[in-house]
């Protein structure tokens, strides 16, 4: 069995492209491509250029803010099987707002930009579900950032 056929099944489980028939599923396949990260290792930094949308195949990815004024990050979503990040940035055309790293043995599915632009452009369903997904995020963030706010007010 060669790479794309054992990565069908994979890319039917995954909710992202669950909505897609066969035919679409064989077109990222085409564009799909793996990496091996090892634990604690940096998949991308707060800042960096979004280049590439990664789904989890196995692992687990902690996102997160680098500690600025504090010396600690601050979590924002731990992430494992089938999960996908890093399309954000894909989206908005701006530098990572986050940075990313593993918290045990992983192994990524990735789309460059190119591959996941070319994505959107011919696939209706993957374009709304990524931006249904980018308004959940976009909400969970900002009742993140509101709590973090009241908790520096004076008094509390």
């Amino acid at each position: 069995m060669d790479f794309s056929e054992r990565l069908l099944p994979i890319l039917k489980k995954i909710p992202l492209f669950q909505e897609l028939d066969e035919n679409q599923h064989r077109e990222i396949i085409k564009n799909i491509d793996t990496q091996y990260f090892k634990k604690d290792q940096v998949i991308f930094e707060k800042g960096d250029q979004a280049n590439a949308l990664y789904i989890i195949k196995s692992g687990k990815i902690l996102i997160y803010q680098p500690g600025l004024l504090k010396q600690v990050a601050e979590e924002i979503a731990f992430l494992s099987d089938n999960d996908f990040f890093g399309e954000m940035g894909l989206v908005t055309h701006e530098p990572r707002n986050a940075s990313a790293k593993t918290l045990e043995d992983s192994l990524l599915f990735f789309l460059t930009k190119d591959d996941f632009q070319k994505l959107l452009a011919e696939n209706s369903a993957i374009a709304s579900l990524i931006s249904e997904e980018f308004i959940k995020r976009f909400k969970h963030n900002t009742k993140r950032v509101k709590k973090q706010d009241i908790k520096n007010e004076p008094g509390f």
